[in-house]
């Protein structure tokens, strides 16, 4: 499965991957799938290249909070950032689902997906945003964080926050 999801492009992928979700049984497919690489995900690979520099070549590359310095991102991106306890807290399978089915939606208002699963590693966004097990937090372009939820909210009530900011506002000339 992996050399397939690795030969289509970032959409066709994040739908197939929304299907698999409801085929396979929901959020433990979901977690072995992040698990598997079956994701895209920042590896050490790109390490030579920045952030946004991979982030600006594939906006569907989710990476881990280690690797964001909050500053690199300002009046740039919108950083997503997913925090749990683990990588199989359910919670954060299906956070991570629901992101990735509508991944166009979150890159056409600049949003990067970072996710943050061992509290052990203290990054320095956990340390900033000092998360209580599962959380989701929006931050603006301009470093303000804009939402914070202790449960897995979906990309649609996400987008309708972000269409609201001021930042965005500009950005699409209203």
């Amino acid at each position: 499965m992996l050399q397939v999801m690795k030969h289509i492009n970032k959409p066709v992928a994040a739908f197939v991957f929304a299907a698999l979700f409801s085929v396979l049984g929901g959020t433990q497919a979901v977690a072995q799938a992040v698990a598997d690489g079956t994701v895209p995900v920042a590896d050490s690979a790109g390490a030579a290249a920045s952030v946004l520099e991979r982030w600006q070549t594939d906006p569907a590359t989710i990476f881990d909070a280690s690797e964001i310095n909050l500053s690199d991102l300002a009046f740039i991106a919108r950083p997503v950032v997913v925090f749990a306890d683990s990588p199989n807290d359910p919670r954060f399978a299906e956070q991570m689902a629901l992101l990735l089915s509508r991944q166009s939606d979150l890159a056409l208002r600049h949003v990067i997906i970072v996710t943050d699963t061992d509290p052990a590693a203290v990054s320095a966004l956990r340390l900033l945003l000092r998360p209580h097990g599962f959380a989701l937090v929006l931050i603006d372009t301009d470093g303000r964080v804009a939402l914070r939820k202790p449960e897995p909210w979906d990309v649609r009530e996400l987008t309708r926050i972000i269409d609201k900011m001021p930042s965005r506002l500009r950005e699409i000339g209203r």
